[in-house]
């Protein structure tokens, strides 16, 4: 198979029971799977539930369960895992799929990885008895401080980037940063941020990169009015904070970063595309498209929660590839993007119906698309 394109598939490293604070959301001790497995078919929008995983409900931080997902992934041609990575209570939170499945796969080698620093608050959406009923609780917090981050950039360095699978644009180590709000909250003023992020490229630099590849998930292009008065940056667009900050390149987690997740599946697409055309008319640095499998998080819920995307066939799906892959073509063609890099959200986002994983209603047939699209002649 002829490298074309880097499909880079989002993980949430949640179906495991190896991490021991997983169980005061999942009790049982297999970790979000405990989710999955509790949803009966409510009916909603014409969404059918339950879905099984063709492959069951397997520990994703076993290698030997990793060992034939990569195989999996990379011969249909999604050959980046970006793995969701969190940080709560001054320690790593999730981290065992990661380390313990992908990093001690024996095959691990076959594809490439980078993190996300999903760096939001956590509050009872994971924890299914309560999340009708309350989402404002916050359990742990995204925020950090200086001297926390200067500590996650170490290990960052030292254990991640330092593999040599560690996905790169133009040969510098990509890091993805979810919630830009909470990371310049960790400073308590944009400046102090910009400071933060120029001492975790010095310190990549030192370790022998040639730099750092900054990104953020775009959240459409907005004003930053919350920040402090005397903040320097209050009232820029989210284009002008990134050239303050000195972004490398932004993308998005999911469509929803840019538009409605409800509706027709081709029509939410179209709104997607659309929406970061414009969006990225604005940017000084690349837009690297997202492709989304879909969305439903009732999964979440006891209740319905409205917000889902309907008719996400893999056929639906596999225009939308199509129509992704014309923007990519053009960005890179137009020397806009720099590295044919596209996420996918997701590999395994199940409780928000949305993954690459193959499943008893469709099988394969997400990942057939991928490569038709992207490594088809």
């Amino acid at each position: 198979m002829g490298k074309k394109y880097d499909i880079a598939a989002f993980v949430w490293p949640s179906y495991t029971g190896d991490e021991p604070r997983t169980r005061i959301f999942w009790p049982d001790g297999i970790g979000e799977w405990q989710t999955v497995k509790s949803m009966t078919d409510k009916g909603y929008k014409g969404c059918r539930w339950p879905r099984i995983p063709l492959w069951g409900y397997e520990n994703e931080a076993d290698s030997k369960v990793m060992e034939k997902q990569i195989e999996c992934a990379v011969s249909y041609g999604v050959n980046v895992f970006i793995y969701d990575w969190y940080w709560y209570d001054n320690r790593p939170f999730l981290e065992n799929c990661l380390n313990d499945g992908f990093l001690k796969a024996s095959n691990s080698k076959k594809m490439q990885f980078c993190l996300m620093w999903a760096n939001h608050n956590a509050n009872h959406l994971w924890d299914k008895r309560n999340s009708d009923n309350d989402l404002s609780t916050v359990i742990w917090s995204g925020v950090v401080t200086p001297e926390i981050f200067s500590n996650i950039c170490d290990r960052t360095i030292e254990k991640y980037f330092s593999e040599e699978n560690y996905y790169r644009i133009d040969g510098c180590p990509v890091y993805m940063i979810f919630d830009i709000d909470n990371f310049i909250r960790s400073f308590g003023t944009s400046v102090e941020c910009k400071k933060g992020i120029e001492e975790f490229r010095r310190k990549t630099v030192a370790a022998g990169f040639k730099g750092l590849h900054l990104q953020f998930v775009h959240w459409r292009n907005r004003v930053f009015n919350w920040l402090d008065e005397s903040d320097s940056q209050k009232g820029v667009t989210s284009v002008e904070m990134y050239e303050f900050l000195g972004a490398d390149s932004v993308t998005s987690y999911n469509w929803g970063c840019s538009t409605d997740l409800d509706g027709d599946f081709n029509e939410v697409t179209d709104n997607y595309i659309d929406a970061i055309t414009e969006e990225s008319k604005k940017l000084t640095i690349p837009f690297y498209p997202n492709i989304s499998v879909g969305w439903d998080n009732n999964v979440r819920f006891n209740n319905f929660v409205p917000g889902v995307i309907e008719n996400n066939t893999p056929e639906n799906f596999k225009l939308a590839c199509k129509k992704i892959k014309e923007f990519a073509d053009n960005s890179l063609k137009n020397g806009i993007m720099k590295s044919p890099f596209i996420t996918v959200n997701s590999w395994n986002e199940w409780t928000e119906t949305s993954y690459l994983e193959p499943d008893d209603l469709y099988g394969y047939a997400y990942l057939e698309a991928v490569k038709d699209v992207f490594y088809g002649e």
